[in-house]
């Protein structure tokens, strides 16, 4: 809740007038707390703020108004006041670590997006059993009340503290830190570094649990001493910590790295760490996923194009890569010449622009390229599909008038919605602007941003702001989308560069046959297909949608003499462009049933002497059960509807 906002709020020289949503005044003098300001708003504000603002900066509710100042209260609903919250709680834990283990070093505790987490290097290191007690302890300390107290001490003090606790990763946090003061947050015996702000006291942190223990280097490099991280999550209220542990639960069972096992989708090996394998059956998904893409991209009116893998280092330097991308790019040398892996496509794609010259007539010029890309990424920050260091990008670099930026972006939009809909996905909509690092004008900047702003007003998409997020090259819109355990991944992402255009030297024939400069938008729907394939597994639990199943009907012939007639089905399926497969084991038809559920195979087709007879098949579905016999033409003329028209 603002105060400057809903509540009307009016500093003046020596009292804060507070305009309530009765209508009613209440008059504060300067000195009184942020705690005492929210109070005198209304029980509620003051049992669920948890820090707040004053004029834009973060702080605790213990500090004090002032004149001409506007607050915002933070609480749990907000993504800040998450934030804080879930920070105090990692202070809690280390606080029960350091009670039950002393001799423990401490490194980092941050909160993280549904948690937080803390770094320690401790002899002989945690065992999964001794989060249970780390937990019991952190009840214990929760339970005393006891206040989180912030000191400003010089930097001096501060590292004299520290180094004579032994507290060997605090000192060189201090080392890299400039100026002459710090903060310092006391919670009982626990001192930590830290900016703050926090929840007024240990209380306040009720509904929490320990999630998990794994290693971690420190600062997040190989060549550091491995610590060891200790998970948890923490809510306000206890049913939403329960429906958050139900959704982890159900997060485990989803795991696309061991579905992607179960179903014999992909594998990964020693042998190419963070390079998926991907068998029969995952290709098969993969291949779906691309006919759709390719098809939606043709009625749309893209060509596909297809670039180098590696390319010379003197064009990575032209494309700015060099300079602002280096350090997550892989290199080689060919014929004593400096050649990069590439991290992305859009160099290879201006590249063909540039082959012959352009009239305006062609515009939009829309090159769609499914493009294998690579990009160092440390050991410890794999996972699965989500984070490799190759994967696949449904890039599309669009040429284009700069009158047209507009309609094409709203294209663009629509098209992005009708493809996350088809999955059953919902999206979210971020807009990024110009980071400190960064390619081109600030009139280049002002003119891309207030485009991409123009294009979501015609759509009338809300969308969240980020400022300084934008690539080096373009302001972007960034597409999150939401799966069954309401988690968010960002996938597609429109950005509009006038910057590469200009370094490049691109060019065009306008109406007055004069040379002009195009506008470029860099596009992808999936964006890593590799990414989006993982989370569809997790999203379906592995169970696709029939269209993009591996096996989409699977014959189990009851006995030995019902092959034949199974073996003419099974054609007769591949002929009408279905994937099935028939089970001839001699195993008992209940056996095969369940193991056809195990690979979540849509729709398995049970044939015995009725069926052989009849001409008839016994359909049964992976989640509707035994639906009865029908006709093989009239459940063929059904299964193909239901892929043709991609039903969920």
């Amino acid at each position: 809740m603002r105060l400057d906002e809903a509540p009307n709020f009016c500093p003046i020289m020596n009292t804060v007038k507070v305009k309530l949503p009765d209508g009613s005044e209440k008059t504060l003098k300067n000195g009184v707390t942020l705690a005492e300001a929210a109070k005198s708003v209304g029980n509620r504000l003051a049992k669920e703020a948890l820090a707040a603002r004053i004029n834009g900066d973060l702080v605790d509710l213990s500090a004090k108004l002032e004149n001409d100042v506007a607050i915002e209260f933070l609480t749990f609903d907000s993504e800040q006041g998450r934030e804080v919250f879930r920070h105090s709680s990692s202070h809690l834990m280390a606080y029960a670590v350091q009670e039950l283990f002393p001799g423990t070093k401490f490194g980092i505790g941050p909160a993280i997006e549904e948690g937080f987490y803390y770094d320690f290097d401790k002899p002989g290191g945690f065992t999964e059993e001794d989060l249970n007690a780390i937990e019991k302890k952190m009840r214990e300390i929760a339970a005393r009340a006891i206040p989180f107290r912030r000191r400003e001490v010089s930097r001096k003090e501060a590292m004299e503290r520290f180094r004579s606790l032994g507290e060997v990763y605090k000192v060189e946090l201090l080392e890299g830190i400039e100026g002459d003061t710090v903060s310092l947050y006391e919670l009982g015996d626990f001192v930590d570094l830290c900016r703050g702000p926090h929840v007024p006291d240990s209380s306040y942190i009720k509904a929490f649990k320990l999630t998990g223990l794994a290693g971690a280097y420190w600062r997040g490099d190989e060549r550091n001493k491995m610590l060891q991280r200790i998970y948890g999550t923490s809510f306000t209220k206890e049913k939403d910590l329960k429906e958050h542990l139900h959704l982890l639960e159900e997060a485990r069972k989803r795991d696309h790295r061991r579905l992607g096992r179960d179903l014999d989708l992909f594998s990964f090996h020693e042998e190419g760490p963070g390079f998926a394998f991907f068998h029969p059956k995952g290709l098969v998904v993969w291949d779906a996923l691309m006919d759709f893409w390719r098809k939606e991209h043709r009625k749309r009116g893209y060509v596909e194009v297809r670039t180098p893998i590696i390319l010379a280092r003197s064009l990575w330097e032209q494309s700015g890569h060099w300079d602002n991308y280096r350090e997550n790019m892989y290199f080689t040398v060919i014929d004593d010449r400096d050649f990069a892996i590439k991290p992305m496509n859009c160099p290879g794609g201006l590249l063909i622009y540039k082959t012959h010259l352009h009239s305006y007539r062609e515009f939009p010029l829309r090159c769609a390229e499914v493009g294998l890309v690579h990009r160092h990424e440390k050991s410890g920050v794999l996972h699965g599909l989500f984070r490799v260091r190759q994967f696949t990008q449904d890039d599309a670099h669009i040429f284009l008038l700069p009158e047209q930026i507009v309609d094409e972006v709203v294209g663009i939009i629509e098209f992005v919605d009708f493809m996350y809909k088809t999955f059953g996905f919902s999206s979210t909509v971020e807009l990024s602007t110009k980071p400190e690092k960064h390619i081109g004008s600030d009139e280049m900047w002002e003119q891309a941003t207030s485009a991409l702003k123009a294009a979501l007003a015609r759509v009338e998409l809300d969308y969240k702001l980020n400022e300084g997020e934008g690539a080096f090259y373009g302001p972007k819109i960034d597409f999150h989308i939401r799966d069954c355990l309401k988690r968010t991944w960002q996938c597609a992402t429109i950005q509009l560069d006038f910057a590469l255009p200009e370094k490049f030297d691109l060019s065009y024939i306008g109406s007055d046959n004069q040379r002009h400069r195009p506008v470029m938008i860099h596009r992808t729907l999936y964006g890593s297909i590799e990414r989006f394939l993982g989370v569809l597994i997790e999203h379906y639990g592995g169970a696709f949608p029939t269209w993009l199943a591996p096996v989409q009907a699977i014959l189990l012939p009851v006995g030995e003499s019902h092959r034949p007639y199974a073996a003419t089905l099974l054609e007769r399926l591949r002929n009408a462009g279905v994937r099935a497969e028939a089970d001839l084991r001699d195993d008992k038809i209940g056996f095969k049933i369940r193991e056809a559920q195990l690979q979540k195979v849509p729709y398995m087709l049970v044939v015995g002497d009725r069926e052989v007879s009849s001409g008839a098949v016994s359909v049964r579905h992976r989640q509707r059960g035994d639906l009865g016999p029908q006709q093989f033409e009239d459940f063929l003329a059904s299964l193909q509807a239901e892929i043709e028209n991609r039903t969920l």
